[in-house]
């Protein structure tokens, strides 16, 4: 596995990436060391993120690689189906991988997705229409989805 660390708008993020494809991109907590790209893969995922935090990608063209279960996996891909700029309940994905009743293994599933921003959990909200949690802290989530309404924003 390698790995690079860009800077984002909320800070560093790190992104790893397998010889198949991107199997992790974190949002970090704190400064880290940037770390330049090494691979072709690399260096297009940093590229493409580069493209969406200055509003100019809406959608990410790279092979995902993410490991989880099954039912994360089925998840994910549903995420990946949340147009850019539009937001989800728990229990819509729910009713959209068929199982209506999974609104919190929906939930924690969403809460594992190894592949953040690309595999867009940030998309997902409260059945309120309130923000919940998000790994990489709700000020980061509150910012990733008003930078989808308003492209282009500075730093969070």
């Amino acid at each position: 596995m390698t790995e690079c660390i860009i800077q984002g708008p909320c800070g560093a993020v790190s992104i790893q990436a397998t010889p198949t494809g991107i199997c992790a991109v974190r949002l970090l907590q704190s400064d880290t060391a940037l770390k330049a790209p090494t691979t072709a893969l690399l260096n297009a995922a940093a590229k493409q993120l580069e493209g969406y935090f200055s509003g100019t990608l809406q959608a990410f063209t790279l092979p995902l690689v993410p490991t989880g279960t099954a039912f994360q996996q089925q998840v994910w891909q549903a995420l990946q189906q949340i147009p850019f700029g539009e937001t989800r309940s728990y229990q819509q994905i729910a009713n959209a991988i068929g199982n209506p009743k999974a609104v919190r293994a929906v939930g924690m599933a969403n809460s594992r997705n190894p592949v953040a921003i690309m595999i867009p959990c940030h998309r997902v909200i409260g059945a309120n229409g309130q923000l919940t949690g998000y790994a990489g802290g709700l000020d980061k989530k509150a910012w990733l989805l008003q930078h989808e309404q308003q492209p282009g924003q500075t730093r969070c």
